[in-house]
């Protein structure tokens, strides 16, 4: 903070006034934190009819699940907390008594260790709302997990919403020649549900997120019509996205078994599963694949979920891709749910001279995953050159519809609506 005298002798406080004024221009954005290498297999799911394994999306009252493994396996205590955020991942000037009942900071006390694991661990899960805990409105919140030394651990974003407007969208291919093999153009409108907008272009914000991943969402639109109780959004480039390619998957649930995605296993001092090699697909004509687009299932041969939360071991994943020119000086990781989409170098691929191929080893518990090879270079991250981009690609498309009433100081979330390109038309 800076005084500044002036020629009466009064002191004016200026770069305090300044910041009062502006508070938004100092934010911070909440991102969610990566955990340490000891926490791994965390899912965060809804239980109602919107709850999947990538991001939970929660009807306001439903319940949500968070679990995670301490492969230290030592019965730690973690605890929660809950912070309200605007639509664009800044915190809210909301006090936590305004937005939670109850108390959060609160021991998550519902723990079980593995059962006859090469891999010791200890799974924890937390089911919110709680006896302790419950939410108040809808919205961003962002869930912090800490240790007893109230360490960070690492955080999850999810979203709860009121059912206040009606969102219809549609999935076209684009309308641009050079990429009209490649696309995906988002349409949609939000229809009032006798919630009354005002002021919608200024009131009203749009999220789209293709298969829940925040990495790649479009943020900023207004409508560009207004017609009666519906805002309309018929964009052509502002709502595209790259199709992509289905995701490369494999599936472990029996761990000593060689399948046509694993090359073969064998075991150590924990199992170690190898992948077939896979190559570039740039320039190769479409296959379908069934995926579920990105995300992870723990699980083992029983089919029990229940049972495989304990009864699941670990494996270290051997990847493997093989090196083209064309990847040349590129960093190349390995892109997946199982590492929350994150290009870091526990999953960052390296060059065997032996081979001429790309590794990387990751230790993953045992079920079925999806993943993906994406290049990261001096312009930026592609997510589309090793695996290939095509229209016909089946995508998930979320619209998450925000709106700051009058006089509210914080952004509520009146809407969800979604989509898929297996309906994609012209």
């Amino acid at each position: 903070m800076i005084a500044i005298k002036n020629t009466n002798g009064i002191c004016f406080l200026l770069l305090g006034i300044f910041a009062l004024a502006c508070p938004a221009a100092h934010a911070q954005v909440l991102t969610e934190e990566k955990p340490p290498s000891h926490i791994r297999s965390i899912v965060f799911k809804g239980d109602g009819e919107n709850g999947n394994g990538q991001f939970p999306v929660i009807r306001a009252g439903d319940l949500f699940t968070l679990s995670f493994d301490d492969l230290n396996a030592s019965e730690s205590d973690y605890y929660y907390r809950i912070v309200h955020c605007n639509y664009d991942w800044t915190p809210s000037d909301l006090l936590r008594s305004q937005y939670l009942k109850g108390m959060d900071n609160q021991r998550i006390l519902n723990y079980r260790n593995s059962v006859t694991t090469l891999q010791p661990y200890s799974h924890y899960e937390l089911t919110l709302p709680n006896t302790r805990t419950g939410l108040k409105l809808s919205g961003n919140y962002v869930l912090s997990i800490y240790n007893n030394r109230d360490e960070l651990q690492f955080s999850r974003r999810f979203v709860v919403y009121k059912e206040q407007v009606l969102v219809g969208a549609v999935i076209k291919r684009s309308r641009e020649l050079p990429v009209i093999d490649k696309k995906q153009v988002v349409q949609f409108t939000i229809r009032n549900n006798g919630t009354p907008l005002v002021n919608p272009r200024q009131e009203v914000k749009v999220v789209i997120l293709q298969n829940y991943n925040w990495n790649t969402a479009i943020t900023g639109l207004k409508p560009q019509f207004h017609s009666g109780n519906e805002l309309i959004y018929k964009y052509d480039k502002e709502t595209t996205f790259d199709g992509g390619n289905e995701y490369n998957y494999f599936d472990n649930k029996e761990i000593r078994a060689s399948t046509n995605t694993i090359a073969g296993t064998e075991m150590r001092d924990l199992y170690h599963t190898h992948l077939f090699t896979q190559t570039v697909q740039e320039g190769k004509p479409y296959t379908y694949n069934p995926d579920i687009n990105g995300d992870f299932r723990v699980r083992t041969t029983d089919g029990n979920a229940r049972d495989s939360d304990t009864e699941a071991d670990y494996a270290d994943v051997h990847f493997s891709l093989e090196y083209s020119s064309e990847i040349g000086l590129n960093e190349v990781y390995v892109y997946g749910k199982f590492n929350n989409y994150e290009l870091d170098e526990d999953n960052r691929m390296s060059l065997n001279d032996r081979n001429g191929r790309l590794e990387a080893t990751i230790r993953l518990k045992q079920g079925f995953y999806n993943y993906k090879y994406v290049m990261k270079g001096p312009d930026g991250v592609d997510y589309t050159y090793i695996n290939g981009n095509h229209f016909e690609t089946e995508n998930n498309y979320l619209i998450l519809v925000y709106y700051r009433n009058f006089g509210d100081t914080y952004d509520s979330l009146i809407g969800m609506g979604s989509a898929s390109s297996v309906n994609i038309s012209n």
